[in-house]
């Protein structure tokens, strides 16, 4: 896969059919240059080996999500990393592989991949404020959460389970328990790891991050703002001229243009 060419593919349709997980394993190939994406899409392969005559001795949809559950949470042993919630090995998925933690998004997209790969239609789905899973055949779907050991899920859960992260109503519509198209899947891992080296701070990295979402997102002023105002800061001043100039052509009423023609300045 060429990385370059799955992310305008997605940049012009964000439905467009991409392996979700081949896509975040060349994204960690950013992070560790030499990264052997092959190796990490065998060991894809090889769970879905594992699992595939479980999941196809099951008779019920349930049974087949229980046991693709059971295989990857309870035995294989992944887990969500409610301890080091912000740790950016949790956003990579060559380390969620390793290491077997993750978040709600990156355990959604393993689940996904051997999921599929063992003939069982998985996807993810982005909830307000959590992701989780669910698996379809024909009409029939049952939603899991693989950050809380790959438990199933009622529209009721899915509602509880929103009201108390955000603190908001939610109604769990056909609509809002949506399959996530992979191109707003890449999108938030690109954004939740963006979100972390901000927070750290790491510019350089959360330059090259935000890179990465000015190609997913080219039609997005504030993503060329960020990137500009993170090689700013990350000491690379002359490629960020571009960057901040090309937002304040987009926007040139945007609330922070003071701000941002300061940092040009």
């Amino acid at each position: 896969m060429d990385l370059d060419v799955a992310l305008r593919r997605l940049a012009a349709d964000p439905t467009a059919r991409v392996d979700v997980a081949a896509v975040c394993l060349h994204l960690s190939a950013d992070e560790y240059p030499g990264l052997n994406v092959a190796a990490y899409r065998n060991t894809l392969a090889a769970l879905a080996d594992a699992v595939r005559p479980r999941i196809q001795a099951a008779d019920t949809l349930p049974g087949k999500v229980a046991a693709l559950a059971t295989f990857l949470f309870a035995e294989q042993g992944f887990a969500g990393n409610a301890d080091d919630y912000y740790d950016p090995r949790n956003s990579y998925l060559c380390d969620v592989l390793d290491r077997k933690l993750g978040l709600p998004i990156t355990l959604s997209i393993v689940a996904a991949a051997v999921g599929t790969r063992a003939g069982l239609a998985v996807a993810g789905v982005g909830l307000p404020g959590h992701f989780v899973a669910k698996a379809a055949v024909g009409s029939q779907q049952v939603l899991f959460d693989p950050f809380h050991g790959g438990r199933p899920l009622s529209k009721g859960d899915c509602e509880r389970l929103v009201s108390g992260v955000t603190g908001q109503p939610f109604a769990a519509t056909d609509g809002a328990l949506a399959a996530t198209p992979p191109g707003f899947v890449v999108q938030q891992v690109l954004n939740n790891l963006k979100g972390v080296y901000l927070r750290q701070p790491d510019y350089p990295r959360a330059a090259r991050v935000t890179g990465r979402l000015v190609q997913l997102l080219p039609g997005e002023p504030t993503q060329r703002r960020d990137l500009g105002v993170s090689l700013l800061h990350a000491g690379r001043p002359g490629p960020a001229i571009d960057h901040l100039a090309a937002y304040l052509a987009s926007v040139p009423d945007a609330d922070d243009a003071d701000a941002v023609t300061a940092f040009l300045k």
